[in-house]
């Protein structure tokens, strides 16, 4: 239930921002707690291929227990050529950016269909958001933000206490308070996707 209040809504929050829908095509850039969590709401909301844009095994793994039908683990040009192929050259309809970074947000940008739509929840790391004339021309949508938890708690909740979706499962490392140092640094190195903290 704990994800409900951050990741899980973060990332349904990129799926409703990114236009998911049944029978579209979607791309989850980021393999963090946030992206994996994309990865269930695109799920859930009907998209007929879910590609997993990440590099790290484990959490792999779980993107294709919760749905994920590809991965690219390319980055930059080779990333947005490899989405193509795997989109028959179009690119897909939603994008879900769950980084914040500027290459993750070009990518993000170069993977959309013309007429898709990209929801941006990565927390930006850059001033500016990059933009280009073919982005412009091709009517990509752009939206998102800060994920409004408290707005989505009651269409998600049923979900997981039916047992439908199991967020939680990006939790995959308990600390106690005094070890919290050490939850941020395995999450930092990529050793942990997310950290539960007990009292």
């Amino acid at each position: 239930l704990l994800t409900l209040s951050d990741v899980m809504a973060t990332g349904h929050h990129a799926a409703v921002a990114a236009k998911v829908g049944p029978g579209r095509t979607a791309a989850v850039v980021g393999d963090g707690a946030v992206g994996l969590c994309g990865v269930i709401a695109a799920r859930r909301r009907g998209a007929e291929q879910i590609i997993l844009l990440g590099r790290h095994p484990n959490r792999i793994a779980l993107a294709r227990e919760f749905g994920a039908t590809d991965v690219v683990s390319e980055r930059g040009d080779e990333a947005v050529e490899r989405v193509r192929e795997l989109t028959d050259g179009f690119g897909v309809h939603s994008v879900l950016e769950c980084v914040g970074l500027e290459q993750s947000m070009r990518t993000a940008l170069s993977i959309a269909r013309p007429g898709g739509a990209v929801g941006r929840v990565g927390v930006p790391q850059d001033e500016t958001m990059p933009a280009s004339r073919p982005v412009f021309y091709n009517n990509v949508t752009v939206s998102g933000g800060p994920a409004p938890a408290r707005a989505y708690i009651e269409e998600l909740l049923s979900d997981v206490l039916e047992g439908r979706i199991e967020p939680g499962r990006v939790f995959d490392r308990v600390v106690r308070l005094d070890e919290v140092p050490g939850g941020y640094r395995a999450m930092n190195e990529r050793e942990t996707i997310k950290v539960l903290i007990e009292f």
